[in-house]
This record gives structure tokens, C-alpha cells and sequence, in this order.
């Protein structure tokens, strides 16, 4: 799947580690995935904090001279995509400040609904803003708190907040971890031995950032939950009542790495669901199934062992392509696409195709991949979708298009089948996306489907237009 959902963000955490600031790094070079736009990392030794963080990506960011001004066996860090705010440094994550309670840094995945709210509210106390990320508005809370301690602030300021927030902060001695009452986004929590038996707790959005660094997933911070790491040991204590879970589907249906477990469960086994689940749904009179890289390889070898039909990769991916390339001066059809997809011609000559993707946002990106394919020599492309159809955006930290640019908002499957000009078009049904991630009692988040909301959205309007205008 390309250009149709924005990545949301990855946070990580390490306590407890004489090399906190190198482990951070691996762990955000493990979570790339979850955003390409900016990362950041911040220490303590214990006195100062110290941070570094820029535009670009975790590796060409993070040199071994980097690495070496962040001291300490504290770290928290953050890659990021902006689904709050503009893109621009200011907006790089974490954010550090000094105030009453001391120096302080957070980094943030998620979305905050009542920020514009909040915002209003800080601005009239006096409040000074340096950026347009909904996550600085948690520091102002934390420092306008008359709580005397940090944990107690953040406690304050988090019974403030609505919307969807996996938080990591960072204090002169401590990590602190929350996450909202709903549990939106994920955060796992691991633990990892070193020299001595000494052991060292991890925390981070998937649990691939803990496979790198060798540390054992544990289990999640629960919704409404914190867990404070500091001198005095580990304390885990809810800060807030128990609400209904509300955990995003789209992270087993898109935005997790296969190798990740998430919320519990590992993602691979989930996709593999939806592809079966896909293949006794939709079946398709043809020759092989073919994946669309990367997002559509696991459900699409699902559809394979359901159907019996033989799995090829009959569509190339380019790993290398970077966010910006020297487009040829003459216009090359559908060049995006071909820049980052390439069909094996030899697989799809004179086939019958069914073409998996995870899902169809906007249309214009599979109707190229639908031309790219039937170019190639496909005689029938079956293009079959892993997911219902997606036709309301999100709050919660996905950087969806809004209703009106999402195609199964507007359209029927069949106007859809025409626009991506393929032979046949099926989705999965919200029934089988339940039963593919085992959902027996109700705990993810569908709103993308339904157009169900699971909170108040109290500044709707806000947060549309806000989008728009990054756009």
C-alpha cells in the first residue's frame, strides 16, 4: 500500500541501561515504520537532560558522534508522521522543557480530540506555545498542576485529555509510561539482562523494537495505566476507572510489523485470518494470487492456502526509494508507482490475477497498480481487499483523508470496481475482520469502517480543518 494512510508514530523507552541512548536508537530504527518524517531521543545522566532530534530518518539522524553527546542510562525516543501539527522541526519529538517540577521531556503517539479546548484554556493562564503539536500541550498541563510531585501532575493533566495517547516521559531519575483509558495505540512493555544479571525495562509501540535489542516482551501497559521506573523500583498504578476498549484493528490490518505482537496478539497471525477469511468471502476464478508489497503479502498468503490458488510475488517492491527522487522532465505515466512497484511479467503473462491489498483509500494508487498489473499481461486482475470498506476518517492518530476523499464514502463497490478498472473487487466483511483478530468482546476500534466513534469528538470541526490545511 503506498501514499494512502499516513504512519502514525513510535515511541520507546529504557531504563536502567549504561547505553540507554544506543538502545533507544535500535529501538526507533525497529519502529521506522510508524513514521519517516522526524525522530528524537532524550537522556538524563541523572542532572541534565539532553536531547537530539531532527527531520529524516532514524539512521541518517542518529550517527555514533550523536549517539555520544546522550548520556545516561535513562532514554525515551520518537519517530514521527504528523497527524497533529505541521511538519516542521518544532513538531520533532520529544519535547523538553524546565519548569516546577523540573526538567521534563514526552514523547507522544496518538491524537489529543480536545487540544483546540485545551489549547484556549492554557493560552488564558498564560501559556506559551513553540509549536502546533498537541503533545506540548500535555507539558503546559503537567506544569500548571499545583500536584507537587511528577507522577501526581501527569495523573492531573491526563484526566484532562480525551482521545488517544501512549505516552512516555522522562525525568531527572525516572520513566514514567501511560497510556489512555481506551488503549487507541499500543505500548508493550519488556525487560532485557546485561552484564552482571543487572536487568534493564524497556518499553516501545511494537514489540520488533524489542527483538533488535534482545529484551523479552512481558506484557502491555494497560489501558488507563501508568508505570513509573525509578529508584525506588517499578510501580504500576491505574490512573484512571476502567472504560470500554477501543484498540485500533488497523494496527493488525496495516500499521504493525508482522513480526510485532500487538495488543496481545501477533500481528502475522492476524493478517494470515484475514486473507483466509478473504478467500471464503470473495473467491475468485483465477490463476495465483499476488500480494501488493509489503502490507498485502500475509493476507495474501492467507487467500493462497484458503483458496489453493499458488502464491507468486509478482510485484517487486524497491526498498531504497527515499523521499524525494529526480522525476524525468517528460512525463512518465503513473511514474510514482513505478518507482516503488515493478511487475515480474514472466508470473503474470496470460494469468488470471488475484490482487491483494490491505485496503483502498482514495482509488488513484490501486487503479495504477491494476493498470501496472494488467500491463504486464494479466488477463483478468481480481483485486480483493483485506479490510471492509474504509468510509469515515480517524481521530485517534491516523492520518486518514476526510470523508469526502475517501472513495467508499462516496462510491458502491461496483462504482469503485470500475474506478480501479479490475474484473472483480471484493472486501472483507466487519464480521470477518472481528473473527480475524479474535474479538470476542468487543475490543478494538472500527471507526474507519463505521463511522462509530467510541469518544466525543468535540472539536470535529477543528480537527478537519486542521487537516485540510496541512494538506
Amino acid at each position: 500500500m503506498y501514499d494512502k494512510f499516513h504512519e502514525e508514530c513510535g515511541v520507546v523507552a529504557i531504563s536502567g541501561h549504561p547505553e540507554a541512548a544506543k538502545l533507544a536508537y535500535l529501538g526507533l530504527y525497529s519502529l521506522q515504520h510508524r513514521g519517516q518524517e522526524s525522530a528524537g531521543i532524550c537522556t538524563t545522566d541523572g542532572d541534565e537532560i539532553f536531547c537530539h532530534k531532527s527531520m529524516g530518518h532514524v539512521a541518517d539522524i542518529f550517527t555514533s558522534p550523536v549517539l555520544g553527546t546522550l548520556p545516561g542510562e535513562l532514554a525515551i525516543g520518537h519517530t514521527r508522521y504528523s497527524t497533529a501539527g505541521d511538519t516542521v522541526l518544532l513538531n520533532a519529538q520529544p519535547f523538553s522543557v524546565s519548569c516546577n517540577k523540573g526538567r521534563v521531556a514526552v514523547a507522544h503517539n496518538g491524537n489529543i480530540t480536545n487540544v483546540a479546548e485545551l489549547r484556549a484554556h492554557l493560552g488564558r493562564l498564560g501559556s506559551i506555545f513553540q509549536a502546533s503539536s498537541d503533545t506540548e500541550v500535555i507539558l503546559h498541563l503537567i506544569a500548571h498542576s499545583s500536584e507537587r510531585t511528577l507522577a501526581g501532575a501527569l495523573r492531573e493533566a491526563l484526566l484532562q485529555l480525551e482521545g488517544a495517547f501512549s505516552l512516555v516521559f522522562l525525568a531527572q531519575d525516572r520513566i514514567i509510561v501511560a497510556r489512555d483509558p481506551h488503549g487507541f495505540r499500543p505500548l508493550a512493555v519488556g525487560e532485557m539482562e546485561f552484564s552482571g544479571g543487572r536487568k534493564c525495562h524497556v518499553f516501545a509501540s511494537e514489540t520488533c523494537a524489542f527483538d533488535l535489542i534482545g529484551a523479552v516482551y512481558l506484557n502491555d501497559v494497560e489501558p488507563g495505566e501508568m508505570v513509573i521506573v525509578g529508584p525506588e523500583g517499578v510501580n504500576r498504578e491505574r490512573w484512571a476507572p476502567k472504560q470500554a476498549l477501543s484498540q485500533c484493528v488497523f494496527e493488525h490490518v496495516y500499521f504493525s510489523r508482522p513480526d510485532s505482537i500487538v495488543f496481545g496478539r501477533a500481528v502475522e497471525e492476524s493478517r494470515e485470518n484475514l486473507g483466509r477469511l478473504l478467500a471464503r468471502e470473495c473467491p475468485a476464478d483465477a490463476d495465483l494470487v499476488v500480494p501488493v508489497p509489503d502490507s498485502g503479502v500475509a493476507a495474501a498468503i492467507g487467500y493462497s492456502a484458503e483458496s489453493g490458488l499458488p502464491f507468486r510475488q509478482a510485484l517487486i517492491r524497491n526498498h531504497y526509494v527515499g523521499r524525494t527522487f529526480i522525476e524525468p522532465s517528460q512525463a512518465i505515466r503513473d511514474f510514482g508507482v513505478k518507482l516503488k512497484l515493478n511487475p515480474v511479467r514472466h508470473l503474470l503473462q496470460g494469468q488470471r490475477v488475484v490482487l491483494v491489498d490491505d485496503s483502498i483509500v482514495r482509488g488513484t494508487t490501486s487503479r495504477k497498480i491494476v493498470r501496472m498489473v494488467r500491463q504486464a499481461g494479466a488477463r483478468e486482475v481480481h483485486l480483493r481487499i483485506s479490510c471492509p470498506p474504509t468510509v469515515s476518517p480517524c481521530f485517534y492518530g491516523v492520518d486518514t483523508p476526510t470523508r469526502s476523499e475517501l472513495i467508499a464514502s462516496n462510491h458502491s463497490v461496483e462504482e469503485i470496481r470500475r474506478f480501479v478498472e479490475a474484473d472483480s473487487l471484493g472486501y472483507l466483511s466487519l464480521a470477518s475482520l472481528r473473527k480475524a483478530v479474535a474479538d470476542d468482546r468487543h475490543e478494538y476500534c472500527y471507526a474507519c469502517y463505521t463511522g462509530d466513534y467510541p469518544t466525543d469528538l468535540v472539536n470535529i470541526e477543528e480537527l478537519i480543518s486542521a487537516r485540510q490545511k496541512r494538506r
